[in-house]
């Protein structure tokens, strides 16, 4: 950190990790919410009636996104894991480090499950033409809001 940015913060380094902890927990309280209530929406569906019409595609489909969608919520939790294990050890800065990369993961793969999602349904209302143009549609949409448009704000600050 420069001296620039200190002046700015006056905060020690001690205290510099613990606002960016709380800063990043509250992220991920925010983005957690709706990955757990995906993940389980998706594990209800074998259980309405009209999922015995999915082709053997869909189902594939269906049950990449149910792991996917169970994998993101792990990579959304291991930060809270990490710090029940290093609570009261010293290493907020590295759970700060450790926390920001799983959260950049966690954005990513909600980028793809949403695809993903968008994708299953558009597949089983229209067809897979359209469900691909709106998988692609998707992705060009959530690379400008989760890559794009972040990067903007940081040159412009």
């Amino acid at each position: 950190m420069s001296d620039n940015q200190r002046a700015r913060r006056d905060e020690t380094p001690e205290e510099r990790a613990d606002r960016n902890w709380l800063e990043l927990l509250q992220e991920l309280r925010v983005s957690q919410t709706g990955v757990q209530l995906l993940a389980g929406f998706l594990a209800t569906l074998p259980f309405q009636s009209r999922f015995d019409e999915l082709d053997a595609f869909q189902r594939g489909w269906f049950v990449g996104l149910l792991a996917l969608a169970f994998t993101t919520v792990a990579v959304m939790l291991a930060p809270v894991a990490i710090h029940r294990h290093v609570f009261q050890e010293n290493a907020k800065p590295e759970l700060v480090r450790a926390g920001h990369r799983l959260t950049s993961i966690a954005l990513a793969l909600i980028a793809v499950l949403l695809g993903g999602i968008l994708f299953l349904v558009v597949d089983v209302v229209y067809d897979r033409q359209a469900a691909a143009a709106g998988a692609v549609g998707s992705v060009v949409v959530l690379a400008g809001l989760l890559l794009v448009l972040p990067s903007r704000v940081l040159r412009r600050s």
